[in-house]
């Protein structure tokens, strides 16, 4: 089982790619190797392949990541399933994981969501996908601070406020507000459910 994770750049038509290409492509760069692990293609597209645990996780930080330069985000489908065919690359191997987060991605547009998940199980993407829209509600709205608060403590979940105050160069009340302003609670809260439930998913 693994996962697959499709997505693009919104409102990449609106920068330069010297803008986000760089942050897109240095945060896939610390998931695996291309174009084995992932691609970028299509000028704003990219395919990433992963542990399904990590899946969420990684989706959630790329959001992040992106959302650090004003007005971008970033839209997304994690496929859960079976790989069948290895390819030279990520966009020529096959399996119900690719065929799912492919179908996924296709139809993001028109339901106005920019992440969803497709497991094969009805019951299990039911539960996940309310979470997410839930999730999205408030992830959709994190502003520039408020994104780099959620890859700071993404990137190291033990960090201290502290820690993060003196990173930043701002008082540690400051970096609470953050934290609440990011909902970041329940950030780590969903991908806990998450990590949980991904045990359960099964071809």
């Amino acid at each position: 089982m693994i996962a697959v994770i499709t997505g693009d750049i919104v409102n990449s038509e609106n920068y330069n790619s010297s803008d986000w290409m760089p942050i897109l492509k240095n945060y896939l760069e610390s998931l695996g190797t291309s174009p084995l692990d992932w691609e970028v293609y299509r000028g704003d597209e990219f395919q990433v392949k992963l542990p399904v645990d990590k899946a969420l996780k990684v989706a959630i930080h790329l959001k992040a990541q992106i959302k650090k330069v004003k007005n971008l985000d970033v839209r997304m489908a994690i496929g859960i399933g079976l790989e069948t065919y290895a390819g030279s690359s990520v966009s020529e191997s096959n399996g119900t994981a690719y065929k799912r987060s492919g179908r996924m991605f296709n139809t993001l547009k028109a339901s106005k969501l920019n992440l969803e998940i497709a497991t094969g199980h009805k019951h299990h993407d039911k539960i996940l996908n309310l979470i997410l829209k839930l999730g999205l509600d408030f992830m959709n709205d994190w502003s520039v601070v408020s994104a780099e608060i959620v890859t700071i403590v993404l990137n190291n979940p033990n960090v201290s406020q502290k820690e993060i105050a003196k990173q930043l160069g701002i008082k540690q009340s400051a970096v609470s507000q953050r934290y609440k302003r990011a909902r970041l609670d329940l950030v780590l809260n969903m991908l806990d459910f998450y990590q949980e439930l991904s045990k359960e998913i099964k071809e």
